[in-house]
């Protein structure tokens, strides 16, 4: 049972997410506040969080940037359709995904579906170290280094990069990027993947002065770059 914890300050949304994820068979938890969701976040250690940006006192962004100092816990941010600004800010942060309101609770669930499966190594991943140039991902530690540097990464670029790196020069697609690191269908808004490519890029760059290591090809996806 995955426990899962809601932050959102409207009663009627967290109830209708409590009544799915509990009986999808998880352990939801709630908070109304930013103030409360750090309280429960640090003493339940919960294994998702679903964080509205439009919170009283401390907004969402504030919570995220918090949690993110904690650990790497994952986060889905909900916001409005008007809050482009601040769902790109909170992306920047390290939030894994967002979904917009009014959303449609099947896509919610199956995205919390996604990051929970995502969460948990397979057994055949669990001894795969992949080395390309100066890069290394080792899967077991769930490191990243480059050369003899440790590259702190989110959930979500370290699933980008063991894709990438376990298919040197192979082209993916927006689509298929969705697919394979975020494990849902596509629901129509790609710029998530082009989001954590910008983030993931400047993770990297700050280890590197070499050019991009993930690359753009024109009309098709992303690589990684031959030159790593």
């Amino acid at each position: 049972m995955s426990k899962i914890l809601i932050v959102d300050d409207e009663p009627s949304i967290v109830e209708v997410l409590q009544y799915n994820l509990t009986k999808a068979g998880h352990h939801a938890l709630a908070a109304f506040n930013g103030e409360q969701a750090l309280v429960l976040a640090r003493s339940e250690q919960p294994d998702l969080v679903i964080l509205d940006l439009m919170l009283p006192g401390m907004d969402g962004l504030e919570v995220c940037r918090a949690l993110r100092k904690d650990g790497d816990l994952p986060i889905i941010m909900l916001t409005a359709k008007d809050e482009e600004i601040d769902r790109v800010v909170g992306l920047e942060l390290g939030a894994d995904d967002y979904v917009v309101k009014p959303f449609s609770v099947r896509e919610l669930m199956a995205r919390v579906k996604a990051i929970l499966r995502r969460a948990q190594h397979k057994p055949d991943q669990a001894a795969a170290v992949f080395q390309v140039g100066a890069l290394r991902l080792d899967v077991a530690r769930h490191q990243v280094m480059w050369g003899d540097t440790l590259l702190e990464v989110t959930s979500i670029q370290f699933e980008l990069l063991r894709v990438f790196m376990a298919n040197p020069g192979r082209v993916f697609s927006r689509d298929e990027l969705l697919n394979q690191v975020w494990g849902y269908e596509y629901f129509g808004d790609t710029r998530t993947v082009d989001s954590a490519i910008k983030r993931l890029r400047a993770r990297l760059r700050q280890a590197s002065d070499a050019a991009d290591v993930i690359v753009t090809v024109r009309d098709a996806g992303y690589k990684l770059s031959s030159d790593v």
